[in-house]
């Protein structure tokens, strides 16, 4: 039964997934490059998303740590072992998790864009700015990637895989189907097992009084 359930799983999915990742690192690290050579500055949609060349971000998301001097050191761990649990994750799922194969695959492009970037430069290269209605965030593509597999991963765990709390897709639903039907044959041997058990024990107790003298008899 271990086996069965810690199998690692490659097919044509994972290596869908695997191009993606390269695919989005190599896109992240040639902006990043290109931004920088350039001094790129200009308006993508006005007042919401524009790009500014020449940001260091020596923190996380929103600047966290930055200016901390154990921040770096920090940060650098936490992506090194949130990288090497999403690829364990990745390598153990069955290829029929394709949207959360995705997902991972953009979590990590996105995750070892910026690690790249702390460990060379020692600082995140961002440029892009988007303002969120109370405040505006600067990021770069590596930051989207990471956004966008979180929200495929929670739409994938809340409606579309074998584990979905509100299943919709009709594999999701055949898997509930099938937990519930194996719930129910479990409930069932437990009640059989417990009614075999009474009828033993019973079964025993009869035996057993059976071979006890009657108490009203004596010998001659």
């Amino acid at each position: 039964m271990a086996d069965k359930k810690f199998k690692l799983h490659f097919g044509i999915v994972s290596i869908i997934a695997i191009v993606v990742f390269a695919v989005l690192l190599v896109t992240d690290l040639l902006l990043k490059h290109y931004e920088v050579a350039d001094s790129w500055n200009f308006v993508v949609i006005e007042n919401f998303i524009w790009v500014e060349s020449g940001h260091k971000n020596t923190g996380s998301a929103f600047s966290m740590f930055a200016g901390v001097v154990w921040g770096r050191i920090f940060l650098v761990t936490i992506s090194v072992v949130l990288i090497l649990a999403l690829c364990t994750a990745f390598a153990f799922l069955p290829e029929r998790f394709v949207v959360l194969k995705i997902a991972i695959a953009l979590i990590v492009a996105g995750a070892v864009g910026n690690l790249y970037d702390r460990l060379v430069y020692g600082y995140v290269r961002d440029f892009v700015w988007v303002n969120m209605l109370f405040t505006s965030a600067c990021c770069n593509f590596a930051d989207f990637f990471i956004v966008f597999g979180v929200i495929a991963a929670i739409v994938d765990f809340l409606f579309l895989n074998d584990w979905a709390l509100i299943p919709l897709t009709a594999s999701a639903k055949a898997a509930r189907e099938r937990d519930n039907s194996r719930g129910k044959d479990v409930a069932e041997k437990e009640a059989g097992g417990e009614e075999q058990s009474e009828w033993t024990e019973n079964a025993d107790n009869a035996e057993i009084n059976s071979d006890k003298p009657d108490g009203g008899e004596t010998d001659a």
